[in-house]
């Protein structure tokens, strides 16, 4: 009979499990919810719908093709607005969007007008703070051939007008000018309100800050990073999901190889500075541009065309720090190792499924992709060419940062609200077993595809154990430090909104 009840209970937990499951997936996805691929509009064009667990193949008919500039974007529900390839803009159907032509006047449209720009990196589209109808597209051209950028742009759409398809009402608007090296990456503000854009010199020692607030883009200075200067730029520029680190590459050419070095810095969200963490030098017979965060923001990854490297960014002390953990495949039918006929690592792209997809360049039609990239080593499990496209998709990715990015909580610049004004919110939240020892799992539902944090406070209101909740997870164990008996609050934050359940830790 004990058995039967046992039996009986794991089949309710196992069902309730599955509708939970079920539930947080039924949603559309958000913002980072579509990626374009393909740049030959005379052939097969495709997009990757994603969401918290699936990446759904779509083939379709358009007019915009990618070469290496993508911005994108999609409203909460998963909706999607509008994209850009640093020439044109399309809006939700794929049109022209009314004013949407004349990006980037001269060489590189020029040069690129019927592919779109070559620039990785170069089209991030943000929603306007405190306003759901306007978006900022911030963007970038190339100058000459060796694509240095002579200014950084940005580009105001409305996405209400045109019967609901969206008008660009301000173009090509000059943050700044100078000699700029390619990419850029954003990271949402220690307010939780507005947006940091970066971008570097072209000799990639120093970086220009720009500040998206409710009423302006401003530039916000520059900074001169300390590293040293051998090269340009070599490689996508990313910011970490939780906004504490940001990475990026140099390179130069040299006899049979590359230098090439990893630059790791912290990330001040308030006041938009960077502090050098590391230089690593990972020098490799080939260059490399592709780089992304694992989406618990502790493992870095990049790669050169035959390599793909992972970094324990929260162990740069450790022997086995730096590890590779793929090698491209030189065998029939790409017998050389010189692109364009093998198949290599080129960009990178963390999904809102937590994988991380890497293309290839020449004419490799496949994506490889990290199934597990919040994992240590091998572990994390790249499958090499298994994402199978019908056509070559040129490298191009989407720049998506971490939309869903929360204020620092109790920062000098969390001036904007505070955990005591959100609005109350079910979450579906539960605390099991009682904790012993300080060991328990918490289960929950988020809305979707937007991140929480978990945090817990003791009598006096001082948080004792934090950690951020992806968007595609709902069960969580946890092992506390060791706290003192008693009662304490466990509190989830997510859109805005919050829960807080008692918790008694006792220790034997």
């Amino acid at each position: 009979m004990k058995i039967n009840f046992i039996k009986f209970i794991n089949k309710v937990i196992s069902l309730w499990l599955i509708t939970l499951f079920i539930n947080s997936v039924s949603f559309a996805q958000g913002y980072n919810h579509t990626w374009m691929l393909g740049y030959d509009t005379s052939d097969t064009l495709m997009r990757l719908n994603i969401d918290s667990s699936n990446a759904t193949l779509i083939t379709e008919v358009r007019k915009m093709p990618f070469f290496g500039a993508q911005g994108n974007i999609s409203d909460e529900n998963g909706n999607f607005l509008m994209s850009s390839n640093g020439i044109w803009i399309a809006n939700n159907v794929g049109d022209t969007m009314p004013n949407g032509t004349g990006l980037n006047p001269g060489w590189a449209v020029d040069n690129y007008k019927n592919i779109g720009l070559p620039i990785l990196n170069s089209n991030i589209i943000l929603p306007m703070p405190d306003d759901t109808n306007r978006f900022i597209l911030f963007h970038q051209t190339a100058g000459s051939i060796s694509l240095s950028s002579p200014e950084i742009f940005f580009t105001t759409i409305n996405k209400t007008l045109d019967n609901g398809k969206g008008d660009v009402i301000s173009k090509n608007n000059v943050a700044h000018s100078g000699t700029f090296g390619h990419g850029m990456a954003a990271c949402k503000h220690g307010n939780g309100r507005d947006w940091w854009v970066v971008a570097f010199s072209d000799k990639a020692d120093t970086i220009y800050k720009f500040l998206l607030t409710p009423d302006s883009v401003q530039y916000a200075g520059f900074q001169k990073l300390n590293v040293p200067v051998y090269g340009g730029w070599a490689g996508q520029p990313v910011f970490s999901p939780d906004g504490t680190k940001f990475a990026y590459r140099n390179a130069l050419s040299v006899v049979n190889t590359w230098n090439q070095d990893l630059r790791l810095f912290h990330f001040d969200r308030c006041d938009g500075s960077f502090t050098l963490d590391t230089i690593m030098d990972y020098s490799d017979t080939y260059v490399g541009f592709g780089m992304s965060f694992s989406s618990n923001s502790r493992f870095l990854y990049f790669d050169s065309y035959l390599h793909l490297f992972q970094l324990d960014t929260d162990s740069l002390t450790a022997q086995n720090s730096l590890q590779i953990v793929a090698v491209t495949d030189t065998a029939p039918p790409f017998p050389s190792p010189i692109p364009p006929f093998y198949t290599n690592f080129h960009a990178m792209y963390l999904a809102a499924n937590g994988k991380i997809y890497i293309t290839s360049t020449s004419s490799v039609v496949d994506l490889h992709y990290i199934n597990y990239p919040d994992s240590s080593s091998m572990l994390c499990n790249v499958h090499k060419n298994s994402l199978h496209l019908p056509k070559f998709v040129a490298g191009s990715v989407p720049v998506h940062p971490n939309y869903y990015l929360g204020r620092l909580v109790g920062s000098p610049c969390d001036t904007l609200t505070s955990v005591k004004d959100l609005a109350e919110h079910d979450f579906k939240f539960k605390i099991f077993p009682n904790p012993n020892n300080g060991n328990f799992r918490i289960m929950y539902l988020l809305p979707q595809n937007k991140s929480g944090k978990l945090e817990i406070f003791d009598i006096n209101d001082r948080i004792v154990y934090s950690q951020n909740l992806p968007p595609w997870s709902t069960l969580q164990f946890i092992s506390l430090p060791k706290l003192s008996n008693g009662v304490y609050v466990c509190s989830i934050t997510s859109n805005s909104q919050r829960v807080n359940k008692k918790l008694v830790i006792y220790n034997e």
